[in-house]
């Protein structure tokens, strides 16, 4: 019989991801055999202390293994964290350790959430992707600049190595991760037992943008701000550069460096977030939007709009407005 790890990490951490990893595996071993099949997994909370408290000791998870006691195992949940990453992965040298061992021994792991930081300490994500949730990520790269960060995915999967998003989104990998494990007809079964969309990759419409501003390059700063408080121009990156006496080709290498993105891309990133707020809260249609944000041309606009929220913008206000009109444009 194959064995599943999920770890409770010595500090604060994310309950739910720990009980719904566990719930649904559970689940799916026994469809799996109930349907044919045999009890391909042994699935266990593993810790590194024999009780584990959440939430201020409001709730306690009493691991049914501990970590020494695990010589082998095929797959490794991280579940999410508390916020205090450093402190996190300092609580849990030993736990880190065991899962670089247990990869090299030929587990596969998986991390939800902001679990990346823990698996990023680890060094297994080095010059590899991964996900995190989109609100931290910007903390993540600055911690962990040689990882290529893909905050718009749900799921990443790369050599034996999964991550995910945020938040209640791991419910997609564990779903994800079922019919990698057990089959497509189980992790549809649990998809609709559970009811979790199926086949959902994407964060990007979730995705609340607040710019990157944990930089110290003050000139990209005030840019960002000027950006921002004109999110109804169409700014010229030429004269936005000599507003602020830099050479167009000095202004996008220092904007890139400061904030992940070109300055374009920056701009579009700002206009767009001011159209998502637009069509959560009011009932202007599609072209009256676009206009205020700084868009003459549809096709510009759907384009821009869809490759940043991974929806077109009509379906992007059907599904977040109260008030969802018929579309304009």
């Amino acid at each position: 019989m194959k064995h599943i790890s999920i770890l409770v990490p010595d500090g604060e951490n994310n309950l739910s991801s720990i009980v719904g990893a566990y719930k649904i595996l559970t689940r799916a071993n026994a469809y799996f055999m109930e349907n044919g099949g045999r009890d391909l997994y042994k699935i266990q909370l593993v810790g590194v202390r024999e009780e584990v408290a959440f939430h201020g000791g409001l709730f306690t998870v009493k691991p049914q293994v501990l970590l020494s006691s695990v010589l082998r195992t095929d797959l490794i949940i991280i579940p999410s964290l508390n916020h205090n990453y450093q402190q996190t992965i300092e609580k849990n040298a030993a736990l880190i350790r065991w899962i670089d061992e247990q990869y090299k021994n030929g587990a596969e792991v998986a991390s939800i959430c902001t679990g990346a930081f823990l698996l990023a300490a680890s060094g297994l994500l080095t010059n590899r992707t991964c996900s995190t949730h989109w609100a931290f990520a910007n903390t993540f790269r600055t911690m962990f600049p040689e990882i290529d960060l893909q905050e718009d995915k749900i799921i990443t999967d790369q050599n034996g190595i999964y991550t995910n998003g945020g938040a209640y989104s791991f419910l997609n990998l564990i779903i994800y991760l079922v019919e990698k494990y057990f089959d497509r007809k189980t992790a549809v079964f649990c998809s609709k037992v559970f009811q979790i969309e199926i086949d959902r990759h994407s964060q990007s419409s979730f995705i609340i943008f607040k710019g990157q501003k944990e930089h110290d390059d003050e000139v990209i700063r005030q840019a960002q701000e000027y950006i921002e408080k004109n999110v109804q121009e169409r700014i010229s990156m030429e004269s936005l550069s000599s507003k602020f006496s830099v050479g167009r080709r000095n202004f996008d290498r220092r904007f890139i460096k400061a904030t992940g993105n070109t300055p374009v891309e920056y701009a579009q990133r700002v206009k767009v977030e001011a159209a998502k707020k637009a069509f959560e809260t009011n009932r202007k249609t599609i072209s009256e939007v676009m206009f205020e944000v700084g868009y003459t041309d549809v096709k510009a606009f759907r384009e821009v709009f869809r490759r940043v929220t991974g929806m077109s913008p009509m379906q992007y206000r059907n599904r977040y407005s109260k008030e969802a009109l018929s579309p304009a444009v």
